[in-house]
Formats: C-alpha cells, structure tokens, sequence
C-alpha cells in the first residue's frame, strides 16, 4: 500500500468531539490573544498558509489562502510566500513573524533560534510574540489532524463579510 491509496481515516469531529471542541476553543483564545495584541488577522494567515506549506498540509494551503484572498493577501504575495526571504513582497514586521513561525514549525531541527527570537522582539512586544507563537502552534496541530486524516482540499469557502 502507498501513500496515495485510500484507506478510510477516522472523523474526528464525530468520535472525539470533546476534544474537537477544545481545538476550537484554543484556536479561538489564540484568535482573541492576537486581537488583544493588536496583531493583524492578515499576518495571522501568513503564518497559517507558511506552517502549513513546511508540513505540506494541502487542505490548510486551501483553506488559508482563500482566507487570505478573502481578506485582499494579493495573489503575488500568496505565491510568493513559500519564497518570502528572496522577495521585496513583505514587510520587516512579516519577515520577523514568518522566520519565527519556520522556527516553530520547525523546532525539531534544533529549537528556536535566540536571533529569531531577537529579530521578533525587535518589531513585536511580547504581547504579540506570545499571540504569534500561539498561532503558529495551533495551525501545527491543525496541520497534523489534517494530515493524519486526509482532509480532502477544494471544497472550503471563506465566509463571506
């Protein structure tokens, strides 16, 4: 068997919703800390689409950038993100939360840099860096639930404001 055959995959939703639920309700104080913080929702998405792009995690790339288109993310900015440290497209503020959310994503290779760390304290307050932290450590979990149970992308659509 391959990982391109199909084998049914578990709904989580439907047999742990308790802990769906708290899923969503750590996504949502997450959410409210970045609101709190005054950190924008379209850097939030930033973050969701770049997390997402390291795990390869196909149903939130679908997810996050229609989110983010939804929100007016150019689509330069969006196909560029994956390249974002070779491109003029973002802004200091952006280049310091995408380098710590790679971190994060990508703690495994050794932890989280001090200079990361230092390059995001240097445009955020811990406030903010406490929101960006906890918003590149949820969609990571929502990566893996995804992942591990095959969210089909395509059929997402942002709600409309």
């Amino acid at each position: 068997m391959t990982d391109t055959d199909s084998v049914s995959r578990v709904a989580l939703k439907k047999i742990t919703p308790d802990v769906s639920a708290a899923m969503g309700s750590l996504h949502a104080a997450a959410v409210s800390a970045a609101q709190d913080a005054k950190v924008e929702p379209e850097l939030l998405e930033l973050i969701r689409i770049r997390a997402s792009q390291i795990n390869g995690c196909a149903f939130c790339i679908d997810m996050h950038t229609k989110d983010a288109r939804a929100q007016g993310e150019t689509e330069q900015r969006v196909y560029a993100l994956n390249a974002w440290q070779e491109t003029p497209f973002f802004t200091e503020r952006e280049r310091a939360a995408l380098a710590l959310t790679e971190a994060v994503t990508l703690v495994h290779d050794g932890r989280v840099p001090d200079a990361v760390y230092a390059e995001a304290a240097e445009v955020f307050d811990e406030a903010q860096i406490a929101a960006l932290i906890w918003a590149a450590t949820v969609i990571n979990a929502y990566n893996r639930t995804a992942i591990a149970t095959r969210m089909a992308p395509g059929a997402y659509q942002p709600v409309q404001k």
